[in-house]
């Protein structure tokens, strides 16, 4: 195990002072080590240090372009940063230098979902899930693009499967009362809304969308 693969442990057992030891160590051994300056904008990143992270990411790309985890890296702190236009730029480059693995789908679907286009968010969530099924972020993240596109269908079966993955998921539950809601069943939205207040009596939209529900229910009577 070499600097790099022990400061990444460090890092993920919350030994940050240990990590950047080792890296600092690696870069002055190696000062063209590309992985070690991605690392340690990794770190910088996780500690809240994100201009220096930038920084650091900045010299990965100019020692090895090729490096699709620093354009990664640098990403994620541009949508930290609310900057989501530069973020799905920085991810699609990770995409075209090989990065392939279900997070770097995620986040960019999220960040056309925080710009809200929903559209271009589809394809991107839709990949993420299709690499990491287990992924319920992801799926309802999904649903909800769907479900904002008025595939609304399709949007209830990604809920669903939220739920079969998370049976405590409020909000999977409130965004399939809206669903019903929107297909004109009352009673089933009502019965969503109500399973989501179970879970989370403090849902605002789940008690207003109850409160609609029963008031079309009452008009019926």
């Amino acid at each position: 195990m070499d600097r790099n693969q022990k400061a990444v442990k460090e890092m993920q057992e919350g030994n940050i002072e240990e990590a950047a030891k080792l890296l600092n160590e690696a870069i002055e051994e190696n000062p063209k080590d590309a992985v070690a300056f991605t690392n340690f904008g990794n770190l910088l990143s996780a500690v809240g240090e994100e201009d220096r992270a930038i920084v650091f990411y900045d010299k990965a790309i100019e020692l090895d372009e090729s490096l699709a985890t620093a354009y990664y890296g640098k990403g994620n702190v541009f949508f930290n940063k609310d900057s989501f236009k530069e973020a799905v730029d920085l991810y699609q480059e990770a995409i075209v230098r090989g990065l392939h693995e279900g997070d770097v789908y995620y986040m960019t679907g999220m960040s056309y979902y925080q710009l809200g286009d929903f559209l271009r968010s589809l394809p991107s969530l839709s990949r993420a899930i299709e690499l990491n099924p287990d992924d319920k972020d992801a799926r309802f993240h999904y649903g909800m693009c769907l479900a904002q596109t008025e595939q609304i269908d399709e949007a209830v079966e990604q809920f669903e499967k939220v739920l079969e993955q998370d049976e405590n998921h409020a909000d999977s539950y409130f965004n399939l009362g809206v669903a019903y809601a929107f297909k004109d069943d009352a009673h089933k939205a009502l019965s969503m809304f109500n399973k989501a207040l179970k879970i989370q009596p403090e849902h605002a939209l789940a008690a207003n969308g109850k409160k609609q529900m029963e008031e079309i229910l009452g008009q019926e009577d």
